[in-house]
């Protein structure tokens, strides 16, 4: 049928109710809603066609709801809800839809209605569909929310389902999503798009982009006979086309049963489809490109992947919505041409949490190569590894030690060998990432002397560089602060990477690497290094958990410390403490530790994240945690058992090794291996600490500068310029000035990130790599992930996502996303770990093995699919975790 064109209102004597679409741009949500906003848009696009029709604007719903207090009052109970009190929730939407249903419409509002359905044919019919103000946005989908009403016919109808669409700003699903996801359900308001129906022989959905892989340059096509509602409300399986770059790469062809037709009074019904349609393609072959081509032309108006709702008639695609794909991780902001292949940051930092800007500028300022932001997380460009075989190599072999699902999706690109070009530079580079697995003895040997003095006075010089940095920065102020702190950090960076440094963080890999390779070849046992590296000295790390027991040991004796810990509620407890018998001797300890560790943090990276000693509070768990679980001399009685534990194990290895062929040279090799292991072992978590000492002096210094704004009245609250890059900073410190809308903008985006979840590994084309283990050797219903630390253990999983909320018992087995170094005060704790995130360097892995826990890292999805409280099995040699 042929859909009528509306005459073009000007907008300045629009009725206040009602816009025809051409009225409409998509400026106008606060007006027409998301979908009413999203139409009118597209009507202004040429070639595009879109059914007639117009919106009833919010005005009409606040005329009708505003001033009823019966509404008022309903609003104000469901605003107390949380949203797991669902029965609550549903009650009062009940009420509050009968309330709106029963409004009358009446007035301008009906008369503005009516004079818009006079442009159509009385017996033209309607789809009504809600429109709300917080729907089909960049940032929130809050897709299927409100409900639609489609083949409405006539004015009492169509004023009829108006009011229900109003009263669907209410349905159960609708309010617990708003809930969930902050939105005020007074703020939200509702517009009512009426839309000339067209009446079908197919329809369906499109994607630009892969809503499965994230692939931008990938179209996905849904389609299906009849009405689109069929496929919307998941009754039949549609066929599914993908095309890439005007070719039909993928085509799946359903076999569909059933189909939604209009009937001729009005409404829909469900109908079957002839035997002989069944199995037949919804689309030609030809009209899936014309349809590619179409969601190009609309993606390139909106600039945005969209999902898009279209009709076919007559030959004709309608176009009835359009809306951006609010799912799709961002691509790296990167502007070298070409295919680009990306590496997480975050998951190789185990701190996988969106960053503010300026903990991601300051990260970016001092890494040793180029990051990329997307969505609050920096990624590492390793396209040009990939380019040579050389490179290749070498970083698929580092990430198969450090991460195997980055390994596994890293391979499956460079595999389809389309993607990544070879250099046009055939000499090889020296590779930036070298792997430790294959190193012969020899080779080891001689990458440094095995002198533990080597270790003493490299952390004996960072300490030193540290307390020249905070006595220097003193002298800084201004702009000339920030210029101060780009010269360190890039003089420290240099330091980090000098050969004796370097050395000293691989000497332990290496060695690790190859006791693991040959002791599993000449004995057949698996990861003995894990038991030989625990409680090797000079870390940094596992010194901090057991220096937190020695804490609780001068606590322990004072009771009355301990009940006012328990009590704990301001920031400033420890002035309260010296008031209290035993409380001047509990703060000394406190204060000693945070000397020491207080820069520290959950998710330290990011500089701003507040450390221990900002706020000392986050440490008072683990403190009575310790008291309750341990006796007296708790930490050196557990370093004492790691060391004998290793001393035992190695003497094991030597004398089953001096049994072999050639037994005494692999048991004198394998000796100085253990001794370069031990030496070394400590060494590799002091670098980080390193790090995070000196970013935190930037961070109290950059404060202070903070403060100054602060007083001047260039910003509200010092904690606002961590919405601003360490640029922005520099520039409004030397300027004086800010637009405030820049930090309420970024405060909006940082929310928005804190929901996405980061890949390990993306491209440029925004296609998500994801690795896979594999599963043939695992028990049936195991869980695979990598082994990290040996052994077998058996306990209570303790789901835990923030280290604050850990509330741990002697034996527990800890679950949660990733574990950075502030997590290391609770490892004292549990006898085994399970992360989602992690390699076999990691700070969790690494540390595991310090203290001798079983440790599974890399287990996707171990959060959800492990209950806190269930009993487990880890099996830290091979690789996998039972519920059991």
């Amino acid at each position: 049928m042929l859909i009528p064109e509306n005459n073009i209102i000007s907008i300045n004597k629009a009725p206040k109710y009602v816009l025809s679409f051409q009225e409409i741009d998509r400026s106008m949500t606060m007006v027409a809603g998301g979908k009413g906003a999203n139409l009118g848009e597209l009507c202004r696009i040429e070639g595009i066609r879109v059914p007639g029709g117009f919106c009833v604007t919010t005005e009409a719903y606040k005329q009708i709801t505003e001033n009823n207090a019966e509404l008022n009052s309903l609003l104000d109970e469901l605003a107390g809800f949380k949203a797991d009190e669902r029965e609550s929730i549903s009650t009062v939407c009940s009420k509050i839809r009968g309330v709106i249903e029963g409004a009358v419409i009446a007035g301008d509002i009906a008369h503005a209605i009516t004079g818009h359905l006079a442009k159509f044919d009385e017996q033209d019919a309607f789809a009504v569909r809600s429109s709300a103000t917080a729907e089909d946005l960049p940032t929130a989908s809050f897709a299927g929310q409100q409900d639609t009403y489609l083949n409405v016919i006539g004015r009492d109808d169509i004023l009829k389902h108006i009011s229900k669409c109003w009263a669907s700003l209410f349905t159960d699903r609708a309010a617990i999503y708003r809930i969930q996801n902050g939105f005020n359900h007074r703020k939200v308001q509702l517009a009512v798009g009426i839309q000339q129906m067209v009446f079908p022989q197919a329809a369906g959905i499109l994607f630009t982009a892969d809503p499965v892989t994230g692939n931008r340059k990938v179209s996905s096509v849904d389609a299906g006979f009849g009405l689109g509602e069929a496929l919307v409300s998941g009754l039949v399986n549609a066929d599914n086309y993908k095309v890439c770059n005007s070719h039909i790469i993928s085509k799946k062809i359903s076999a569909k049963k059933l189909t939604v037709v209009a009937m001729k009074g009005g409404g829909t019904r469900e109908q079957e489809i002839e035997p002989e349609r069944k199995n037949r393609q919804v689309l030609t072959d030809r009209q899936i490109l014309q349809m590619e081509r179409i969601g190009r032309k609309i993606e390139e108006h909106f600039g945005c992947p969209q999902d898009i709702e279209w009709c076919l008639t007559n030959n004709t695609f309608y176009i009835v919505q359009s809306r951006p794909i609010t799912t799709l991780y961002p691509v790296p902001e990167n502007s070298e041409p070409g295919n680009r292949v990306y590496i997480s940051v975050g998951h190789q930092q185990m701190m996988t949490d969106a960053m503010k800007p300026l903990g991601l500028s300051l990260w970016q300022l001092t890494a040793f190569r180029p990051m990329f932001k997307a969505g609050g997380r920096l990624f590492v460009d390793i396209t040009d590894n990939l380019s040579t075989p050389l490179g290749r190599k070498a970083i698929i072999d580092a990430m198969g030690e450090h991460d195997p699902l980055i390994k596994d999706a890293v391979v499956t690109i460079v595999e389809r060998g389309d993607f990544i070009k070879p250099a046009q530079n055939n000499k090889e580079k020296q590779p930036r990432v070298k792997s430790s697995a294959g190193k012969s003895f020899a080779d080891i040997q001689a990458q440094i002397k095995n002198d533990p003095a080597i270790v003493a006075d490299l952390i004996k010089s960072n300490q030193l560089s540290v307390n020249e940095l905070k006595d220097n920065i003193q002298t800084q102020s201004g702009a000339g602060l920030f210029d101060f702190i780009l010269e360190d950090g890039q003089q420290s960076k240099k330091n980090l990477f000098v050969p004796q440094n370097m050395s000293a963080i691989m000497a332990s890999v290496d060695a690790s690497s190859w006791i693991n390779e040959n002791i599993k070849k000449w004995l057949g046992e698996k990861n003995v290094a894990d038991t030989l590296a625990q409680s090797a000295p000079n870390n940094i790390t596992s010194e901090m958990g057991l220096e937190l027991l020695n804490v609780a040991d001068v606590i322990r004796p004072y009771p009355t410390v301990t009940e006012y810990l328990q009590q704990v509620k301001d920031d400033n407890f420890l002035d309260g403490l010296v008031e209290i018998e035993g409380g001047k001797e509990a703060r000394d300890a406190i204060d000693a530790y945070l000397v020491k560790y207080g820069m520290r943090c959950a998710g330290e990276i990011d500089i701003t994240k507040t450390r221990w000693s900002e706020n000392p509070g986050m440490l008072i768990p683990m403190i009575l945690g310790n008291i309750k679980n341990f006796g007296p001399d708790a930490g050196k009685r557990k370093f004492e058992q790691g060391q004998q534990a290793a001393l035992k194990k190695e003497e094991e290895l030597l004398s089953r090794l001096k049994q072999l062929p050639n037994g005494e040279q692999k048991a004198q090799e394998t000796k100085q291996m253990i001794s370069l292991l031990r030496n070394f072992a400590g060494y590799r978590e002091y670098p980080k600490y390193g790090i995070i000492s000196r970013s935190f002096v930037y961070k109290q210094a950059l404060l202070r500068e903070a403060e100054k704004l602060v007083e001047a009245g260039v910003i509200n609250n010092k904690e606002d310029i961590y919405y601003l890059s360490f640029q922005e900073f520099h520039e409004v410190v030397r300027s004086g000035k800010l637009d405030y809308e820049l930090i309420n903008q970024r405060k909006d985006e940082h929310k928005l990130n804190e929901k996405l979840n980061p890949p390990r590994v993306i491209t440029s084309d925004g296609e998500i790599g994801a690795g896979k283990y594999k599963k043939e050797h695992l028990p049936a219903g195991a869980i695979a992930g990598l082994a990290v630390s040996s052994g077998l253990i058996e306990g209570r999983a303790r789901v835990i996502l923030k280290m604050e909320n850990a509330s741990l018992q002697d034996g527990d087995i800890l679950v949660t996303t990733f574990t950075d170094p502030s997590w290391t005060p609770l490892f004292v704790s549990i006898k085994g770990l399970v992360t989602e995130v992690g390699g076999l360097m990691t700070h969790g892995a690494v540390i595991a093995r310090e203290y001798g826990l079983p440790a599974v890292v890399g287990v996707e999805h171990a959060t959800r699919l492990i209950k806190d409280g269930q009993r487990i099995r880890v099996n830290g040699t091979d690789g996998y975790v039972e519920i059991l």
